[in-house]
């Protein structure tokens, strides 16, 4: 019964996604496209790896610039080196926004960081904040002393650890895992002043590691929409669950400087500081959106 229930509701949508994609409007003047495309998927079918090789086979065909239709998103290929420098001067603003991917709604708070957030007035506010207030170079330069240090412990850490030479053998450093320490630790300290250790440090590393896993992984949700209300793979599960593991973690730290109230020289120090002047617009939620950057 659920089978065949779900097979009709996979027929009815792709019936109104046809018509719907039949009877659009024709003055559109999209550039040239593939005729045959398929029901909810368009023409994803047409991907062969590699990818490059096969829209440079359908740029010999359709011209350097022509459009796809990836599920329910209209994408528009341009493999023309005239044609891209014409894309990143005049036409730049109005390519400047991303596409509102679905783990951008959890992980990016609902596309309001700067990174994600569409070109407008919220950007552009953001911008000022990033640029003027916080990743600004007077700003960086106060915490010269922090990579400093940080770099110093790295550094004891590699001799105490590892130079300790037997019998004039060289060993085998695992530095990756050393230098992705080295800049959370920096990081950290520069938001909240505080070191990880141990339970603290883990706990913040896996975070990281996932977001970066997540937000930059293939979903094929953002291309066809029924995919992620059946989630099949639990991808949005694990997003969602992930996003709220994020902002609680934030917030903790944000929380405990503001009850601290110790005069800090931190970026949440600096940000509250502006809370007290502006409250409307520099709230909690913009305070982890600029954080996650």
């Amino acid at each position: 019964m659920d089978i065949l229930l779900l097979s009709i509701s996979f027929f009815l949508l792709s019936v109104v996604f046809a018509f719907k994609f039949l009877l659009r409007p024709r003055w559109l003047n999209l550039p040239p496209t593939p005729l045959f495309w398929l029901p909810l998927i368009g023409h994803l079918h047409l991907l062969k790896h590699p990818v490059h090789q096969t829209l440079q086979n359908l740029s010999q065909k359709y011209g350097h610039v022509f459009s796809l239709r990836f599920g329910s998103r209209l994408v528009v290929v341009v493999s023309s080196p005239s044609a891209v420098q014409e894309c990143f001067t005049k036409n730049d603003i109005i390519l400047a926004n991303r596409p509102l991917l679905e783990s951008g709604k959890y992980l990016g708070y609902n596309h309001s960081s700067i990174g994600l957030s569409p070109y407008g007035e919220q950007w552009r506010n953001l911008r000022r904040i990033g640029s003027l207030e916080v990743f600004s170079t007077k700003r960086l330069n106060m915490f010269l002393g922090i990579r400093e240090d940080e770099v110093k412990r790295l550094l004891r850490k590699l001799c105490g650890n590892h130079c300790k030479l037997e019998d004039d053998e060289f060993r085998v450093v695992e530095i990756g895992p050393l230098l992705k320490d080295l800049t959370l630790n920096i990081v950290m300290r520069m938001v909240s002043g505080k070191m990880f250790y141990e339970e603290d440090s883990n706990k913040f590393r896996e975070i990281v590691t996932q977001i970066m896993e997540h937000a930059g992984a293939s979903n094929p949700g953002d291309f066809i929409p029924l995919w992620n209300w059946i989630d099949p793979t639990g991808f949005m599960k694990k997003v969602k669950k992930l996003g709220k593991t994020s902002d609680e973690f934030l917030q903790q730290l944000i929380d405990g400087i503001r009850n601290q109230n110790d005069g800090g020289n931190t970026m949440i120090h600096h940000l509250l500081t502006l809370q007290n002047v502006e409250p409307e617009f520099y709230n909690d939620h913009a305070f982890k959106a600029i954080i996650q950057v």
